[in-house]
Parts: structure tokens; C-alpha cells; sequence
């Protein structure tokens, strides 16, 4: 059991904060109905996604990819992303370095 709160990060949408070090942050991201966002951003990490469950269509700079249960790709520095919830259910991401502004 995580020790980090459950935090809202839109409708629909939660996130909490797995397990973390300096240098990795595991964080579950849960997207309890179709068409919850997941807003395009960009940051400097490197970041690594799972899907647990569900299906979800996602913006990767000029591309769009749609994955579900069992997929995984990596989010390269700065590229701008994010994503629709097309069946209900949870992504679980890595970072490096962390991201503090999670913690």
C-alpha cells in the first residue's frame, strides 16, 4: 500500500504516487470513465507508461496511438502528451529523474 495521497488531477482522473527515489518515480494514474482527459503537457523527464487496464488514445507530439492492457511506450523528454480514456482504467507510469512537483 502506497504511503502518497490519492490526488484528483481532472475529472475523472486520479493520481498517486507509487514509490519514489531521486533518480525513478513509479505513479498509477486512474481514469474512472470514457472520455476522461489526461491534458497535453510536456516536461523534462523521461517517462515510461504501462497500461494496467482499459483503453486509452494517445497525443505523442504529432502522433496519436491508441494502446490498451499490456501495452507499454516511452514519453522522451519535452515531447508534448497525453491522452483520451476510451474504456476505463489505469496507466502506470515511470519518471527520471522523479518528479518532485508529484511529491
Amino acid at each position: 500500500m502506497s504511503q502518497f495521497p490519492i490526488v484528483s488531477t481532472g475529472e475523472n482522473v486520479t493520481r498517486q504516487v507509487r514509490s519514489d527515489h531521486p533518480d525513478l518515480m513509479v505513479v498509477a494514474f486512474s481514469f474512472a470513465a470514457t472520455g476522461a482527459v489526461g491534458a497535453l503537457h510536456n516536461h523534462p523527464h523521461v517517462q515510461s507508461t504501462y497500461v494496467e487496464r482499459g483503453r486509452f488514445r494517445f497525443t505523442l507530439g504529432d502522433q496519436e496511438k491508441e494502446v490498451g492492457a499490456g501495452d507499454s511506450f516511452v514519453v522522451p523528454s519535452g515531447q508534448t502528451h497525453g491522452c483520451i480514456c476510451l474504456e476505463p482504467g489505469k496507466l502506470v507510469d515511470c519518471f527520471t529523474p522523479r518528479r518532485d512537483d508529484f511529491l
